[in-house]
C-alpha cells in the first residue's frame, strides 16, 4: 500500500525579486513596524488582515478555458491542446473530432509523444466526487460527479415484485444459493459497491483522456459513535442506545406513552417514522417516535412541508430528535482501503486538505478539494465539468399487457432518454420513445410546450446520454439539468 501523501508546505509571499528566499528563524526582536505590515506576530504570507481578502483565489468561469483532449494513431492519450490549436488541425485535415464533450480529437499523422507529469487528484464522496488533474503549471480537467442515489430504492421494489412473483410458484423447491453464508469474504452491498465501482470506473475515465502519472485519493476514518457522543469512553462503546431496552419499550419511554401528535394517552400506539422510508429516512432510533393509528395514517409517508399547518408545527417540533444520517461516514470507513488497493495510488487526508485549501484562499467544494489533493497551489484554473450519471437500462416490467402474461422489454430502440439530438438546427435532450420506436419526444426547456413529438428521420444523434454525461458549469453557483 503506498505512503500518505500529508506534508504541510508553507511558502513565503511578497517577498523582494531580488531576494534569496532561505528558511531561517525569526524572533520578537526583530518584528518591527518598518518590516512588518502586522505588529506583534510573524505572518507565513506577510499579509495584514486587511489584506489576506486580496489572496483569496477564485475561479472566474467566464475568462476560464477548456483544454482540448488529443489521442494519437493508436488511439493512445497525449498532452491536451488549446481550443485555437485544434481548430487549425481539424481545418488542415491532420485531425478528425472524436467527441463532442469532453472535446477529443485524434491525429492522423505520427507525432513525437512527449509527455509532461501530470498528477490526478480525487475526493471521494458518498454522493458526489471531486476530480482535478494537474501539471507543474495549468490544471487540465476538473470537475464534480453526481452519483445515483436511487440504487436502495430500485433493489427494495425489484425485491417486492421477486417476492410477489416467487408467491405464485408454491411448486418450486426452496434455494440457499443467496444467504449470507454463500457470499463471499469482502461482500459489499449492491448500493455501497456501486458507489466504489464508480470512483474507479471514474479514474479509468480519465485515464483514457489523458496520461495520468500519479493518482492521490482522499480517504478519512470516522468514529460514528464518537460523532454522536463526545465523551463516549471504554465500555460504553459496547451500551448503545437501546443497552437494556427493546425498541418499543425504548420508544415508549422516550415520548412518554403518549401519541406525539395527538398527545393521547391509554391508547393503542405504533411505531412510526419521522422522515418516511419512502422520503430516503432510515431505520434509526433517533427516526423513529410513537404514534396512535389514526395520526400515523393521517401523516402517511408525508414530510412535514406536506402536512397541514397544525401536523406540519408538531413534525417540525420532533424534527431535531432525527438526526443527521451517517450514511456517508459508514461508506468511507467501509471502502475507502479497497478503493486504494484496486486504484494502486497514493492517499492523503481530509484535514490536511482543508489546512492547504484554507491557506490558499479557495472556497469549499470537491472540485477545489480535488485540487488541493492532487498538490495545487499556483495553477491556471480550468472550468470545471458537472458530470452526472444516468441509469445505462431500463429492465422494468411491462405495465399496459392486460389480459397477457408479463414480459421483460428486450428490444433496444435506437434512442434512450437522455440523449443529445439535432433537430431544425437546434439541440435537444430525448425525453422518451413511442409508436414503437417510430417517434421521440423531445425536450423544449426555453419554449411554452415543454415537449415535442419528432419522428426520428428529421433528427441526428449528437451524444448519447447514457453512464457518465458531461456538461460545462457556467457558474459557481449553476447546477447543470439533466432531462
Amino acid at each position: 500500500m503506498s505512503k500518505p501523501v500529508s506534508k504541510l508546505p508553507v511558502k513565503l509571499k511578497n517577498a523582494p525579486r531580488d531576494t534569496s528566499l532561505v528558511s531561517g528563524s525569526v524572533n520578537d526582536g526583530l518584528n518591527k513596524d518598518q518590516s512588518l505590515s502586522d505588529h506583534h506576530r510573524v505572518l507565513a504570507d506577510n499579509l495584514g488582515e486587511e489584506n489576506r481578502l486580496s489572496v483569496k483565489r477564485e475561479r472566474h468561469f467566464s475568462r476560464l478555458d477548456v483544454k482540448v483532449f488529443v489521442f494519437n494513431m493508436r488511439g493512445n492519450p497525449l498532452m491536451p491542446t488549446t481550443p485555437r490549436k485544434a481548430r487549425i488541425l481539424l481545418k488542415n485535415g491532420k485531425a478528425k473530432v472524436i467527441k463532442r464533450i469532453p472535446f477529443i480529437i485524434q491525429l492522423n499523422y505520427p507525432t513525437a509523444e512527449f509527455k509532461q507529469q501530470i498528477i490526478l487528484g480525487i475526493d471521494a464522496g458518498y454522493s458526489k466526487i471531486g476530480f482535478s488533474a494537474l501539471t507543474e503549471k495549468s490544471e487540465l480537467i476538473v470537475g464534480e460527479v453526481w452519483l445515483r442515489t436511487d440504487i436502495s430504492k430500485k433493489i427494495s421494489k425489484r425485491r417486492m415484485y421477486r417476492r410477489n412473483r416467487r408467491g405464485r410458484l408454491w411448486y418450486r423447491k426452496p434455494r440457499f444459493d443467496n444467504r449470507e453464508k454463500s457470499k463471499p469474504k469482502g461482500w459489499l452491498a449492491p448500493s455501497i459497491k456501486y458507489k466504489l465501482d464508480s470512483h474507479i470506473r471514474l479514474v479509468k475515465r480519465i485515464n483514457e483522456l489523458l496520461p495520468i502519472t500519479r493518482t492521490i485519493v482522499e480517504v478519512a476514518s470516522f468514529d460514528i459513535q464518537k460523532l454522536q457522543n463526545l465523551n463516549i469512553t471504554g465500555v460504553e462503546y459496547q451500551q448503545g442506545t437501546l443497552f437494556g431496552y427493546t425498541i418499543r419499550n425504548y420508544l415508549l419511554e422516550k415520548w412518554n406513552h403518549r401519541c406525539v401528535y395527538c398527545k393521547k394517552t391509554n391508547i393503542p400506539l405504533e411505531i412510526d417514522h419521522i422522515v418516511p422510508r419512502s422520503r430516503s429516512g432510515t431505520d434509526r432510533v433517533d427516526n423513529l417516535t410513537i404514534a396512535c393509528k389514526n395520526c400515523n395514517l393521517k401523516k402517511s409517508n408525508k414530510l412535514a412541508s406536506e402536512c397541514s399547518a397544525k401536523l406540519r408545527k408538531t413534525i417540525l417540533g420532533i424534527q431535531h430528535q432525527a438526526k443527521k444520517t451517517f450514511k456517508a461516514t459508514t461508506f468511507m470507513t467501509m471502502v475507502k482501503w479497497k478503493m486504494i488497493e484496486q486504484l494502486d495510488c497514493q492517499y492523503t487526508y481530509g484535514d490536511v486538505t482543508k489546512y492547504n485549501r484554507i491557506k490558499l484562499g479557495l472556497s469549499k467544494s470537491h472540485a477545489n478539494d480535488a485540487f488541493i489533493v492532487a498538490g495545487g497551489s499556483s495553477q491556471e484554473f480550468s472550468r470545471p465539468f458537472e458530470v452526472k450519471q444516468i441509469r445505462r437500462n431500463n429492465r422494468s416490467l411491462q405495465k399496459n399487457r392486460k389480459g397477457f402474461n408479463r414480459s421483460i422489454r428486450k428490444h433496444r430502440y435506437p434512442y434512450q432518454p437522455n440523449d443529445l439530438v439535432r433537430y431544425d438546427n437546434q439541440l435537444y435532450r430525448v425525453k422518451g420513445t413511442h409508436c414503437k420506436g417510430a417517434r421521440v419526444i423531445l425536450f423544449t426547456p426555453k419554449q411554452k410546450v415543454r415537449t415535442k413529438s419528432v419522428s426520428i428521420n428529421k433528427i441526428e444523434p449528437v451524444i448519447y446520454g447514457k453512464g457518465l454525461s458531461f456538461a460545462l458549469n457556467s457558474s459557481p453557483e449553476s447546477i447543470h439539468r439533466f432531462h
